[in-house]
């Protein structure tokens, strides 16, 4: 698998996300399993197995977010090239369909986020990827499950804020 690239705060995150799962949810779900096991016959304690499931799911959890941060490498967003769009740049393209614009900012794995006036997508994705050293007024059509898509690049921001 190609690695990704990802900020020094998304690394950070991910990273304090792990520590804080191991440091402080896993001991807290030990403590819970001990508990349980403390009150006897573990074949019909349903507290018992909903604690060990709980510790598994929290494992794979910390294993998935370890396997990011190993898939990953940091990016210095000030040191990327200006005027065309790259890793953390904030993209307005335009729907050639509809005419409709739409805001996206191009980030590494567990940056992502879909709920923000600007949608943060992977570069992994396959728009960013179409995207990836365009320039303004460049049009591109990206793959989409039914058809393709054409759009043009209007502006690019790619400020190091």
């Amino acid at each position: 698998m190609e690695k990704q690239p990802i900020s020094r705060e998304g690394f950070d995150k991910i990273r304090e996300d792990v520590r804080r799962m191991e440091e402080e949810e896993m001991p807290f779900i030990a403590e819970k399993i001990a508990e349980a096991r403390a009150e006897g016959d573990l074949s019909e304690n349903a507290e018992y197995h909903a604690q060990r499931e709980a510790q598994g799911l929290l494992q794979a959890k910390i294993n998935q977010l370890r396997t990011k941060l190993a898939d990953s490498y940091i990016v210095d967003k000030s040191k990327l090239p200006k005027g065309i769009v790259t890793f953390g740049s904030v993209v307005t393209i335009k729907d050639l369909a509809d005419d409709m614009e739409e805001k996206y900012e191009f980030v590494g794995p567990g940056e992502d986020d879909y709920t923000g006036e600007i949608m943060k997508i992977l570069t992994s994705s396959p728009l960013a990827t179409a995207l990836m050293g365009k320039k303004p007024g460049d049009k591109v059509e990206v793959p989409l499950p039914k058809g393709t898509a054409e759009y043009e690049v209007v502006a690019i921001d790619d400020s190091d804020d």
